[in-house]
């Protein structure tokens, strides 16, 4: 694979890691854990697949090889991407203790 075809791998992989990841948490955000969880093993997939490109890239970075714009955005889509998928991971962590507390003072209120 080339210098150019492994930068839109990049691209392409971020951004569906990104994309999935948002899509956790909007279930999440309903309390639907289960198919936040199989969202986000997706999106980590995705991240797994993207950071295999990215060092495929670094392996072939020499004197001759300028970074190019579109390369530095594609490095960019991966790393925000994680960054991404660490934070909504705590956020639907977070989401979860609500709504244990919530089934909780449902349970307390009812008595």
């Amino acid at each position: 694979m080339n210098y150019e075809e492994l930068t839109m791998q990049l691209i392409l992989h971020g951004g569906n890691a990104r994309g999935l990841a948002y899509e956790a948490l909007d279930h999440a955000e309903d309390y639907e854990f289960e198919e936040a969880e199989k969202l986000l093993q997706q999106a980590h997939d995705e991240f797994l697949e993207g950071h295999k490109y990215q060092t495929q890239l670094i392996q072939i970075q020499d004197e001759k090889v300028v970074p190019s714009f579109i390369m530095i955005h594609a490095q960019d889509h991966v790393m925000t991407a994680q960054a991404e998928l660490q934070l909504i991971k705590r956020m639907i962590n977070e989401l979860r203790k609500t709504a244990e507390l919530e089934k909780r003072i449902e349970k307390l209120e009812n008595k």
